[in-house]
C-alpha cells in the first residue's frame, strides 16, 4: 500500500548566511553543476538544444557561466540550503 509522501525538510528559514558563505554558495553551485555534468557525460549524454531523454541530449551540458540564470539559481538554492542545514545543525563553517 502506497502512502502519500509529505516532504519535511529542516526549517532553515531563520538561518542567515554571512557574505563569506554567500560567496561559498556560488562556488558550490558551480561545482554542483560540474558534478552533474560529469555524471551525465559518463552516462552517455551530450549537449542538445532541447532535452531529449531518448537521445540523451540536454541543453545544460555547457559551462556553468553559460547557463541560463534560472538553471544557475537551481544550483545556488541547492548549495545555499545545504549550508543553511549545516548551520542549523550547529556546525560551523570556517575558511
Amino acid at each position: 500500500m502506497k502512502t502519500q509522501y509529505i516532504p519535511r525538510p529542516l526549517d532553515t528559514s531563520r538561518i542567515e548566511l554571512s557574505a563569506d558563505l554567500l560567496e561559498l554558495t556560488e562556488l558550490l553551485a558551480r561545482n554542483t553543476h560540474e558534478v552533474w555534468s560529469q555524471q551525465r557525460l559518463a552516462e552517455g549524454w551530450r549537449y542538445g538544444t532541447t532535452r531529449n531523454d531518448t537521445k540523451k541530449e540536454h541543453p545544460c551540458l555547457i559551462p556553468y557561466e553559460d547557463l541560463p540564470e534560472n538553471e544557475k539559481e537551481y544550483d545556488r538554492n541547492t548549495a545555499m540550503e545545504a549550508l543553511k542545514v549545516i548551520k542549523s545543525l550547529g556546525f560551523e563553517i570556517k575558511k
